[in-house]
């Protein structure tokens, strides 16, 4: 919601988990049920619609399912944040989620954004190089999606991420931000991207803008609590 705010966008909310999180990671973690999933859904899209949608932690199967059903018919470009666990290693999903995400709802995305223990968990091996990003983008591609976005942050060195459509292969290189304040980025690359494709950018215009965009964040972190701050999503 911060990031679609701070690039001009109206964002609107289906809340599919309930966590009891702090800057030192997720404590507990109640799903929301599969029905007042899609009713939610539902409410929105029924009555204001969207001009892109982005997913992240949806939790478990029956949620995935009923994501998927909402969306399949919907011509708005579909961003998934593949959202597996926090930041500090915490599973946020029930076992039998994965295999969902993978054939029900990555069929349906623009673009789909894991980090490397992500494409881990989608693929059976996490890439440790370049070359091996690619293949896992290659890999990921082939369950549906038209685009791949594998994020290169775990890697040493300055960072990586590779954009392919099975055609064409894109580097966004990075520079290293020195700052234990970086909760977020995932999902605030994933939004940003998303309000790129609601405006009508293409998916390599739309990666190029959110990329500028949550590196600024990252620069502007901040502590809040006694653990990993966020990221400053209006500080850029």
């Amino acid at each position: 919601m911060k990031t679609a705010l701070a690039l001009g966008a109206h964002g609107m909310t289906v809340v599919t988990a309930v966590t009891a999180q702090d800057s030192h990671g997720a404590h507990a973690c109640w799903e929301v049920p599969a029905t007042a999933v899609r009713a939610q859904l539902t409410a929105v899209l029924d009555d204001i619609g969207a001009d892109a949608v982005k997913t992240g932690m949806l939790a478990t199967a029956a949620n995935v399912a009923a994501v998927a059903d909402a969306l399949a018919a919907r011509a708005a470009p579909l961003v998934v944040d593949p959202v597996l666990a926090t930041s500090h290693g915490q599973p946020l999903a029930a076992g039998d989620m994965l295999a969902a995400l993978a054939g029900q709802l990555l069929p349906l995305a623009t673009l789909v954004t894991p980090n490397l223990p992500e494409a881990a968990r989608l693929t059976g091996a996490e890439p440790t190089s370049e070359r091996e990003m690619i293949a896992a983008a290659e890999r990921l591609l082939a369950l549906g999606p038209r685009w791949v976005l594998i994020k290169g942050g775990h890697l040493a060195g300055d960072p990586v991420d590779i954009l392919s459509d099975g055609d064409q292969v894109l580097r966004y290189p990075g520079t290293r931000v020195d700052t234990p304040h970086t909760h977020g980025t995932g999902c605030t690359l994933a939004s940003a991207i998303a309000v790129g494709l609601g405006r009508g950018d293409d998916v390599p215009t739309a990666v190029g803008a959110a990329k500028a965009y949550v590196t600024a964040a990252i620069r502007s972190g901040f502590p809040l609590g006694s653990g990993t701050g966020p990221v400053g999503h209006d500080r850029g």
